[in-house]
Formats: structure tokens, C-alpha cells, sequence
């Protein structure tokens, strides 16, 4: 049973983690989350989206990575791309809807009527989690079951890629990952999380420009931020 727990790690991310996928740290993981269901918790988000992140975005297209920190812990919010909701949910979570209005502010973005971003995905955006499992209605619940060493690894991984990646790290627990990004090719853009806790001190902070720009100026094409209507 713990074998299944997971899905298998789709697209060129698979060989790439191999190492990781074999190792002890990852076994206590599945024994973790095996444990969960045993007990009869519900883990978001489904199986079959846990990588999802990985599945949209490849290795080879990243270009950008946004950082969140875990799942959406409400039934049905969660789809395995950070700060993303399923198109079908119309009432956003409050720090989706300051990363639109920031967007708006910083690149005149109309507001969608919807919070699926896929199409930043589909266009190297890797939208990771910290950790890619919570426990249904308990934030944090999986932040220390060792999900932080496999995304330390794929940050190790990006960190090493020979094209430009911008990394984009809101909050505290986002920017202490900062020291695994050491290859001096790369760019990281940090700024307060857009949670209502701090979002005083993200709006302003023209994330998304200043990463069209970093891309521009590796001759990479800059993403297109706008997500359409539904």
C-alpha cells in the first residue's frame, strides 16, 4: 500500500529525482502519508494532483518558479499548483485575490472571473508547494512529515539548469529556501507574502514585471500573466 500513496512523478522529473525517490527520507514520507490514510484522514489535494505541477511543467520549459507554501487544507481548493484553484471555484482565496490585484496594479491585468492558473504553468511557471500534502482542515499539517527535502531537491535541480530561472519567493518560509539558489545566472525576487497578514507589503512589489524582465534580458520570452475568463 505505501508504494501507491503517491502517484508516479511524471514527465523528465522522474529520472531526474530518482536518487531522491530511493532514498530513506522518502520512504519515511510514503510511511507518513500511509499512516494518514490508515487513520482515515483525507490528504489534499487527490492523488492523482499531487504532482500535478510537475506534469504541466516540465524540467526542460521551467523558467520560473513561484513558490507557495502547502496545499489549500478545504476540500475541493486544492489541485497541486500553488496559490491555483479549480476553474469551477468562483469564491478565491484571500491571497489569490491580492496576487490579482497586484497583477493588475503592476501590468493592468484585468481580474479574471476564475483562479486556475494553468496557462501560467503551460508556460514554465512551476507552481510548487514547500510541501505537496496537507491534512483536510489543518494548515501545515504535513510541513515537517520531510516533503522539504524532496522540493529542497527540486530547487538543487532548477539551481543548476544553464538557462535563466527566476525564482519567486513571498514570505518567510519561501525566502528560506534563498540559500539553495546559488548559481549566479539565476534571479530571485522576494517580497512579503500576499496573505491579508502581510499584503500591505506585497502590493507594490511588481513581481511580475520585474520577472518579465529578468527573462527579456536572458532573450527568454516573457510570460503573458493574464488568466482568461472562464
Amino acid at each position: 500500500m505505501i508504494r501507491h500513496v503517491l502517484p508516479p512523478i511524471p514527465s523528465d522529473w522522474a529520472s531526474l529525482l530518482t536518487e531522491m525517490t530511493e532514498s530513506e527520507s522518502y520512504r519515511m514520507l510514503l510511511a507518513f502519508l500511509s499512516g494518514e490514510l490508515e487513520a482515515d484522514e483525507i490528504i489534499l489535494p487527490p492523488r492523482n494532483d499531487i504532482f500535478t505541477a510537475f506534469e504541466l511543467t516540465s524540467y526542460e520549459s521551467v523558467k520560473v518558479v513561484l513558490l507557495g507554501q502547502d496545499p489549500y487544507h478545504t476540500p475541493g481548493m486544492a489541485h497541486g499548483l500553488c496559490f491555483s484553484v479549480p476553474p469551477e471555484i468562483r469564491s478565491l482565496p484571500p491571497s489569490l485575490r491580492n496576487i490579482y490585484r497586484e497583477l493588475r496594479n503592476d501590468l493592468g491585468c484585468p481580474i479574471p472571473n476564475n483562479g486556475c492558473l494553468i496557462p501560467w504553468a503551460e508556460q514554465g511557471v512551476l507552481l510548487l508547494n514547500t510541501a505537496l500534502t496537507v491534512r483536510a482542515h489543518s494548515p501545515n499539517s504535513h510541513k515537517k512529515c520531510g516533503w522539504h527535502l524532496f522540493t529542497d531537491r527540486v530547487i538543487e535541480l532548477l539551481n543548476s539548469k544553464p538557462s535563466r530561472v527566476v525564482f519567486v519567493l513571498w514570505g518567510g518560509e519561501a525566502q528560506k529556501k534563498r540559500t539553495l539558489i546559488t548559481n549566479p545566472l539565476h534571479v530571485v525576487i522576494a517580497a512579503a507574502h500576499p496573505s491579508p497578514l502581510s499584503a500591505g507589503k506585497f502590493f507594490g512589489s511588481r513581481c511580475f514585471s520585474r520577472v518579465n524582465q529578468s527573462l527579456t534580458e536572458a532573450g527568454l520570452p516573457p510570460v503573458d500573466w493574464q488568466i482568461p475568463d472562464v
